[in-house]
């Protein structure tokens, strides 16, 4: 496919850099977005979110990405366009389609006045019987056409992470098109077979059994990493067990795989605790039995419980608790459903002192926590005058912890809750006790 025209409505985390992406791969971009602040960043070339990448990628597509707030405008100049909008979770468990349906309504304005055939292309997440049943009768509506006559209409999520979305956009292990018609499908296939470099299978089906299909991959693979979590416990009561040994032999099983089987911490960030809690919902609201879903939800809450007890029980009395990582991972500034941010404000509550450190997060964190923990500039003040230490994400810097970092007071030995696993107990032999998820008692 050659050259086209593309708006993607909504510049946030995802929304940013599609579009830079997309313009890097030589097509010419508008970006629309609510926020005045995020159109001037974009069109200055700065990233308007954290992402490894995106701003080297966004000054060097300034002649072919632009952004605006006017919606009307990167209609009527583009052939397609990218819903990329927020579908926040709802107390019952499902998404609100509230900024769909808005962007949908503009969209649908803008095409009345359009006399060539736009495509519509919803990535956000939203449940099945959401694109059909309210999005494209809103776009019908507002622009007095047909879909799949006059315009055409695609659900096409993304399945990329946080960290490596630029990565994960050029390189997906597939690609996922629900279409409203053959047409929109091919317009919207060939597209993609331009942007992604590693020729990707591409699925295409109905709207609902691709809305079916995204969330069901997301809680498939909580459920992973959640098995992966409950063996780390049981190799904790092994005398010799390993979870990683174990995983890595279960991960060769072509049926398994070794992808997200790493005991450690529970699962956190934007898609994976909701999407799993929205497929329970979805499954009960139509009279269907969840049963693994609701049970990986529940163990995955009881990892946090589990990491709180543990540092309790080694932290002596007035102790203070350093923990290393805020961020639900490496890569990326966001601390939603952060394990190591949930720890911290479990520990406050119980008035224990606590020191925190993330290379990237620490703002993202602050604007949660407040003045509830101590913040620290680098790893070494963080683990300085602390007593129990926890790696609660795997930073690659926090490979780099020295055990002269930790030796201070003759005798003092700090305890080091590693839960990923990162660093070489034997440097640190006599300078701290080091306790490791996932690891069992030696046999005496």
């Amino acid at each position: 496919m050659g050259e086209r025209a593309i708006s993607v409505i909504g510049l946030g985390k995802l929304g940013a850099p599609m579009a830079a992406c997309f313009a890097a791969k030589g097509h010419t971009v508008t970006g629309v977005d609510v926020n005045a602040e995020v159109v001037r960043l974009m069109n200055e070339g700065l990233p308007p979110v954290y992402e490894p990448g995106l701003e080297a990628l966004l000054k060097a597509t300034k002649e072919r990405l632009s952004a605006t707030v006017d919606y009307e405008a990167a209609i009527l100049g583009s052939d397609m366009t990218f819903i990329v909008v927020p579908t926040p979770s709802e107390p019952g468990g499902g998404f609100s389609v509230r900024y769909v349906l808005a962007a949908g309504e503009r969209i649908g304005e803008a095409l009345r006045h359009k006399a060539d055939f736009h495509l519509v292309v919803l990535t956000s997440t939203v449940l099945p019987g959401d694109t059909e049943g309210q999005l494209k009768p809103v776009l019908e509506g507002r622009s007095g056409k047909r879909c799949g006559v006059d315009f055409g209409l695609c659900y096409s999520p993304e399945f990329v992470a946080l960290g490596s979305v630029l990565r994960g956009l050029v390189s997906p292990d597939f690609v996922l098109i629900g279409e409203s018609d053959p047409r929109s499908g091919d317009m919207l296939a060939s597209f993609y077979e331009g942007i992604c470099e590693n020729r990707p299978p591409i699925a295409r089906m109905n709207f609902v059994n691709a809305e079916l299909a995204k969330i069901s991959v997301n809680s498939f693979v909580t459920m992973k990493i959640s098995y992966a979590n409950m063996l780390a416990e049981i190799c904790e009561a092994l005398p010799g067990a390993d979870v990683d040994i174990v995983t890595a032999a279960m991960g060769l099983d072509s049926r398994i795989g070794r992808k997200y089987l790493k005991g450690a911490l529970g699962y956190g960030g934007p898609c994976f605790p909701r999407d799993n809690i929205a497929f329970s919902y979805m499954a009960r609201r139509i009279g269907a039995l969840p049963t693994l879903a609701e049970a990986t939800n529940e163990l995955n809450r009881r990892q946090l419980t589990r990491l709180a007890g543990l540092v309790m029980s080694r932290l002596p009395e007035g102790g203070r608790v350093g923990i290393l990582g805020l961020s639900y991972k490496p890569d990326t500034d966001v601390v939603e459903e952060s394990q190591g941010l949930e720890l911290a404000k479990r520990l406050a509550d119980r008035g224990v002192p606590t020191t925190v450190f993330d290379p990237v997060a620490l703002d993202s964190a602050r604007r949660v926590l407040g003045s509830s923990v101590a913040y620290a500039l680098s790893l070494e003040e963080c683990v300085a005058q602390v007593d129990v230490i926890v790696i609660a994400t795997p930073w690659e810097e926090f490979k780099e912890l020295q055990p002269a970092h930790l030796a201070r007071n003759p005798g003092f030995r700090p305890i080091v809750v590693d839960c990923w696993r990162l660093l070489e107990p034997g440097r640190f032999q006599g300078v701290v006790d080091y306790v490791a998820l996932g690891i069992g008692p030696w046999p005496v």
